[in-house]
């Protein structure tokens, strides 16, 4: 059972460990969010793909142990979460500090990258925003008035100011 607890420990901090640089790699977004630098956004978020591969990677061993936990014990894997882990090694309080701690540290650093992800979120979601507008702009500008002109019939013979009406223009 301690070299179960051993491991449980270990891959949690790995997966601390991979949060950590998944907050660094967000963090490092926020600012390339603002300029606008896609190229570099692009790079970005490739990092951050490998880096969830292997928090998912880590996940699936964290599983693996708990079920050979829950195997040791004899309970159902439902119901070991690490808080009731924690409280089943009260006799053992040197694992239980271990386990706490570093369940502890995982949990503020989820939250820390939840924060910065929503953060991250609401910057992209305003810029797609002046993006719309822009293009709204943009229509709002073909969509001209027309000129006044009659010809000797009373119809209206004006034209449309500033529409070209031949499809996209490369050159703009």
């Amino acid at each position: 059972m301690a070299s179960l607890m051993e491991n449980l420990i270990t891959v949690l901090g790995s997966i601390c460990e991979e949060y950590d640089k998944l907050l660094e790699l967000s963090t490092k977004k926020k600012p390339v969010i603002i300029s606008g630098n896609l190229e570099e956004l692009s790079k970005i978020t490739d990092e951050e793909q490998i880096v969830a591969s292997r928090i998912n990677n880590l996940d699936n061993k964290r599983r693996e142990v708990i079920q050979d936990i829950a195997n040791v014990v004899n309970r159902d894997v439902e119901d070991l979460i690490l808080t009731n882990i924690i409280q089943m090694l009260e006799p053992r309080p040197a694992e239980q500090q271990k386990l706490a701690k570093v369940h502890d540290r995982l949990k503020a650093v989820v939250h820390k990258v939840q924060q910065v992800n929503e953060q991250n979120k609401e910057l992209i979601q305003s810029a797609l925003e002046m993006i719309e507008f822009d293009i709204n702009m943009f229509q709002a500008m073909k969509a001209a008035p027309e000129t006044a002109n009659y010809n000797k019939g009373a119809y209206s013979a004006g034209s449309v100011i500033g529409v070209q009406r031949n499809g996209f223009d490369a050159k703009q």
